[in-house]
Protein backbone atom coordinates (compact mmCIF):
# COMPACT_ATOMS: atom_id res chain seq x y z
CA UNK A 1 0.00 0.00 0.00
CA UNK A 2 0.98 3.49 -0.60
CA UNK A 3 1.50 5.70 2.07
CA UNK A 4 -1.10 8.42 3.18
CA UNK A 5 -0.84 12.04 3.54
CA UNK A 6 -0.30 13.93 6.85
CA UNK A 7 -3.56 14.10 8.24
CA UNK A 8 -2.22 17.99 9.13
CA UNK A 9 -1.65 18.38 5.76
CA UNK A 10 -5.05 17.84 4.36
CA UNK A 11 -6.76 19.81 7.60
CA UNK A 12 -4.52 22.87 6.33
CA UNK A 13 -5.56 22.72 2.94
CA UNK A 14 -9.27 22.47 3.37
CA UNK A 15 -9.12 25.19 6.05
CA UNK A 16 -7.18 27.13 3.00
CA UNK A 17 -9.90 26.04 0.33
CA UNK A 18 -12.70 27.60 2.65
CA UNK A 19 -11.56 30.99 3.71
CA UNK A 20 -10.72 31.36 -0.31
CA UNK A 21 -14.01 29.76 -1.87
CA UNK A 22 -15.97 30.20 1.77
CA UNK A 23 -17.45 26.30 0.79
CA UNK A 24 -17.75 25.22 -2.62
CA UNK A 25 -21.75 26.54 -2.32
CA UNK A 26 -20.44 30.46 -2.23
CA UNK A 27 -23.14 32.38 -4.01
CA UNK A 28 -21.78 34.39 -6.68
CA UNK A 29 -23.46 38.46 -7.58
CA UNK A 30 -24.82 37.09 -10.87
CA UNK A 31 -23.66 35.14 -14.12
CA UNK A 32 -21.20 37.22 -15.47
CA UNK A 33 -19.41 38.50 -12.38
CA UNK A 34 -17.40 35.61 -12.14
CA UNK A 35 -13.52 35.46 -12.55
CA UNK A 36 -12.93 34.35 -16.11
CA UNK A 37 -9.22 34.06 -16.36
CA UNK A 38 -8.58 36.94 -18.75
CA UNK A 39 -8.31 39.46 -16.12
CA UNK A 40 -4.68 39.39 -14.62
CA UNK A 41 -3.90 37.16 -11.69
CA UNK A 42 -6.99 35.14 -11.87
CA UNK A 43 -6.36 31.05 -12.67
CA UNK A 44 -7.46 30.31 -15.79
CA UNK A 45 -10.03 27.43 -16.43
CA UNK A 46 -7.91 25.43 -17.82
CA UNK A 47 -5.14 25.98 -15.12
CA UNK A 48 -7.93 24.99 -13.01
CA UNK A 49 -9.07 21.94 -14.15
CA UNK A 50 -5.92 21.04 -14.38
CA UNK A 51 -5.24 21.21 -11.10
CA UNK A 52 -8.17 20.12 -9.78
CA UNK A 53 -7.33 16.71 -11.65
CA UNK A 54 -4.30 16.45 -9.85
CA UNK A 55 -6.70 16.47 -6.69
CA UNK A 56 -6.48 19.85 -6.00
CA UNK A 57 -9.77 20.40 -3.90
CA UNK A 58 -9.13 24.25 -3.63
CA UNK A 59 -9.04 24.67 -7.57
CA UNK A 60 -12.20 22.53 -8.04
CA UNK A 61 -13.97 24.42 -5.35
CA UNK A 62 -12.77 27.57 -7.62
CA UNK A 63 -14.76 25.90 -10.44
CA UNK A 64 -17.64 25.42 -8.69
CA UNK A 65 -17.43 29.02 -7.34
CA UNK A 66 -17.92 30.31 -10.87
CA UNK A 67 -20.70 27.76 -12.26
CA UNK A 68 -22.95 27.31 -9.32
CA UNK A 69 -25.23 29.64 -10.20
CA UNK A 70 -26.06 28.76 -13.62
CA UNK A 71 -26.47 25.12 -12.53
CA UNK A 72 -28.70 25.61 -9.91
CA UNK A 73 -30.58 27.48 -12.13
CA UNK A 74 -30.68 24.55 -15.10
CA UNK A 75 -31.63 21.91 -11.98
CA UNK A 76 -34.48 24.48 -10.41
CA UNK A 77 -36.28 24.33 -14.20
CA UNK A 78 -35.92 20.99 -14.88
CA UNK A 79 -37.15 19.92 -11.13
CA UNK A 80 -39.13 23.12 -10.23
CA UNK A 81 -38.21 22.14 -6.52
CA UNK A 82 -35.05 24.19 -4.99
CA UNK A 83 -34.30 21.57 -1.90
CA UNK A 84 -34.09 18.95 -4.42
CA UNK A 85 -32.48 20.62 -7.06
CA UNK A 86 -29.55 22.05 -4.50
CA UNK A 87 -29.42 18.31 -4.11
CA UNK A 88 -29.04 16.85 -7.62
CA UNK A 89 -26.89 20.14 -7.94
CA UNK A 90 -24.56 18.63 -5.06
CA UNK A 91 -24.54 14.93 -6.66
CA UNK A 92 -23.43 16.34 -10.34
CA UNK A 93 -20.50 18.08 -8.54
CA UNK A 94 -19.53 14.82 -7.09
CA UNK A 95 -20.10 12.98 -9.80
CA UNK A 96 -17.90 16.50 -12.30
CA UNK A 97 -14.87 15.64 -9.42
CA UNK A 98 -14.90 12.30 -10.68
CA UNK A 99 -14.95 11.79 -13.52
CA UNK A 100 -12.82 15.24 -14.49
CA UNK A 101 -10.35 13.00 -16.97
CA UNK A 102 -13.23 12.37 -19.07
CA UNK A 103 -13.54 16.19 -19.53
CA UNK A 104 -11.30 16.61 -22.87
CA UNK A 105 -11.71 20.11 -23.33
CA UNK A 106 -13.19 20.12 -26.66
CA UNK A 107 -15.81 22.48 -25.38
CA UNK A 108 -16.29 24.64 -22.22
CA UNK A 109 -16.04 23.25 -18.71
CA UNK A 110 -19.37 25.18 -18.04
CA UNK A 111 -20.62 23.05 -21.32
CA UNK A 112 -19.44 20.00 -20.01
CA UNK A 113 -20.62 20.87 -16.68
CA UNK A 114 -24.47 21.63 -17.27
CA UNK A 115 -24.23 18.26 -19.36
CA UNK A 116 -24.03 16.55 -16.07
CA UNK A 117 -26.14 18.54 -14.08
CA UNK A 118 -29.32 17.92 -16.75
CA UNK A 119 -28.33 14.23 -16.42
CA UNK A 120 -28.51 14.07 -12.97
CA UNK A 121 -31.70 15.81 -13.19
CA UNK A 122 -33.41 13.38 -15.60
CA UNK A 123 -32.43 10.57 -13.73
CA UNK A 124 -34.31 11.71 -10.45
CA UNK A 125 -37.20 12.13 -12.53
CA UNK A 126 -36.94 9.21 -14.25
CA UNK A 127 -37.19 7.42 -10.63
CA UNK A 128 -39.61 9.22 -9.64
CA UNK A 129 -41.72 8.47 -12.55
CA UNK A 130 -40.89 4.81 -12.22
CA UNK A 131 -41.05 4.37 -8.70
CA UNK A 132 -44.31 2.51 -7.55
CA UNK A 133 -44.64 -0.03 -4.51
CA UNK A 134 -44.91 -3.97 -5.41
CA UNK A 135 -46.84 -6.14 -2.41
CA UNK A 136 -45.88 -9.85 -2.73
CA UNK A 137 -48.99 -10.74 -1.23
CA UNK A 138 -51.04 -9.53 -4.71
CA UNK A 139 -51.30 -10.65 -7.65
CA UNK A 140 -49.41 -8.81 -9.94
CA UNK A 141 -49.43 -8.85 -14.15
CA UNK A 142 -49.38 -11.76 -15.60
CA UNK A 143 -46.31 -11.00 -17.37
CA UNK A 144 -44.31 -9.81 -14.85
CA UNK A 145 -42.28 -11.94 -12.43
CA UNK A 146 -40.15 -11.41 -8.96
CA UNK A 147 -37.72 -12.67 -7.72
CA UNK A 148 -36.38 -12.53 -4.58
CA UNK A 149 -31.89 -12.07 -4.58
CA UNK A 150 -30.11 -13.80 -1.84
CA UNK A 151 -29.08 -11.44 0.59
CA UNK A 152 -26.07 -13.71 2.14
CA UNK A 153 -23.04 -13.22 0.96
CA UNK A 154 -20.98 -16.23 0.22
CA UNK A 155 -17.44 -16.72 2.23
CA UNK A 156 -15.18 -15.64 0.11
CA UNK A 157 -17.31 -12.35 -0.68
CA UNK A 158 -17.79 -12.06 2.72
CA UNK A 159 -13.67 -11.87 3.59
CA UNK A 160 -13.77 -9.67 0.45
CA UNK A 161 -16.30 -7.08 2.23
CA UNK A 162 -14.82 -7.40 6.08
CA UNK A 163 -11.16 -6.16 4.44
CA UNK A 164 -13.07 -3.31 2.67
CA UNK A 165 -15.24 -2.48 6.30
CA UNK A 166 -11.82 -2.18 8.01
CA UNK A 167 -10.14 -0.46 5.07
CA UNK A 168 -13.18 2.87 5.37
CA UNK A 169 -12.99 2.50 9.23
CA UNK A 170 -9.32 2.74 9.32
CA UNK A 171 -9.34 5.25 6.42
CA UNK A 172 -12.20 7.66 7.76
CA UNK A 173 -10.23 8.05 11.35
CA UNK A 174 -7.19 9.64 9.68
CA UNK A 175 -9.69 12.12 7.89
CA UNK A 176 -9.77 15.51 10.19
CA UNK A 177 -12.50 16.31 12.42
CA UNK A 178 -13.39 18.81 10.17
CA UNK A 179 -14.79 16.83 7.80
CA UNK A 180 -14.86 13.40 9.46
CA UNK A 181 -17.77 14.20 11.76
CA UNK A 182 -20.32 15.45 8.71
CA UNK A 183 -19.65 12.51 7.10
CA UNK A 184 -20.33 10.20 10.04
CA UNK A 185 -23.86 11.85 11.00
CA UNK A 186 -24.85 11.93 7.04
CA UNK A 187 -23.62 8.75 5.71
CA UNK A 188 -23.22 6.71 8.69
CA UNK A 189 -26.36 7.99 10.84
CA UNK A 190 -27.84 8.58 8.27
CA UNK A 191 -29.34 11.93 9.87
CA UNK A 192 -31.51 14.69 7.29
CA UNK A 193 -28.94 17.08 5.96
CA UNK A 194 -30.38 19.92 8.21
CA UNK A 195 -30.28 18.14 11.09
CA UNK A 196 -26.47 17.45 10.26
CA UNK A 197 -26.31 21.35 9.92
CA UNK A 198 -27.81 22.16 12.99
CA UNK A 199 -25.58 19.91 15.14
CA UNK A 200 -22.47 21.41 13.33
CA UNK A 201 -23.78 24.97 13.41
CA UNK A 202 -23.41 25.05 10.14
CA UNK A 203 -25.80 26.74 7.06
CA UNK A 204 -27.44 23.74 4.80
CA UNK A 205 -25.76 24.32 1.75
CA UNK A 206 -22.00 24.78 4.02
CA UNK A 207 -23.39 21.22 5.22
CA UNK A 208 -23.51 19.88 1.98
CA UNK A 209 -20.54 20.95 0.77
CA UNK A 210 -18.09 20.44 3.36
CA UNK A 211 -19.82 16.64 3.02
CA UNK A 212 -18.91 16.57 -0.38
CA UNK A 213 -15.15 17.32 0.43
CA UNK A 214 -15.22 14.72 3.00
CA UNK A 215 -16.23 12.39 0.78
CA UNK A 216 -14.02 13.34 -2.15
CA UNK A 217 -10.68 13.34 0.77
CA UNK A 218 -12.56 9.30 1.50
CA UNK A 219 -11.91 8.35 -2.41
CA UNK A 220 -8.60 9.71 -2.13
CA UNK A 221 -7.33 7.89 0.30
CA UNK A 222 -9.18 4.43 -1.01
CA UNK A 223 -8.17 5.04 -4.19
CA UNK A 224 -4.39 4.54 -2.81
CA UNK A 225 -5.34 0.96 -1.74
CA UNK A 226 -7.12 0.02 -5.23
CA UNK A 227 -5.82 -1.10 -8.74
CA UNK A 228 -6.31 0.16 -11.85
CA UNK A 229 -10.39 0.32 -12.15
CA UNK A 230 -10.36 2.34 -8.86
CA UNK A 231 -12.58 2.66 -6.06
CA UNK A 232 -15.76 1.36 -7.74
CA UNK A 233 -14.27 -2.37 -7.65
CA UNK A 234 -15.25 -2.06 -3.82
CA UNK A 235 -18.86 -1.58 -4.42
CA UNK A 236 -19.58 -4.16 -7.09
CA UNK A 237 -20.67 -6.46 -4.99
CA UNK A 238 -22.31 -3.86 -2.23
CA UNK A 239 -24.67 -2.83 -5.77
CA UNK A 240 -25.75 -6.01 -5.71
CA UNK A 241 -26.69 -6.67 -2.60
CA UNK A 242 -29.01 -4.09 -2.50
CA UNK A 243 -30.97 -5.47 -5.50
CA UNK A 244 -33.89 -6.50 -3.63
CA UNK A 245 -35.57 -7.25 -6.51
CA UNK A 246 -35.29 -8.54 -10.05
CA UNK A 247 -38.12 -7.79 -12.64
CA UNK A 248 -38.06 -9.86 -15.91
CA UNK A 249 -40.63 -10.04 -18.47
Amino acid sequence: MLGLLEDDQNHNQIKAAESTNGGFHTEVAGEGACPTGENPGVPSEEDLVASARNGDVKAFGELIQRHRNACLKRAMLMIRNRSDAEDEVQNAFWKAFQRLEQFRGEGTFAAWLSRIVENQCLMRIREERNSRFVYLDESTESNVRIELVGQIADPEDQLGLDEVVKLLRREISRIPPLLRNVMLLRDLDQLPMPDVAVRLGLSVPAAKSRLMRARMELRSRITKHCGRKGPGTLMQMARYSQAAYTRAS
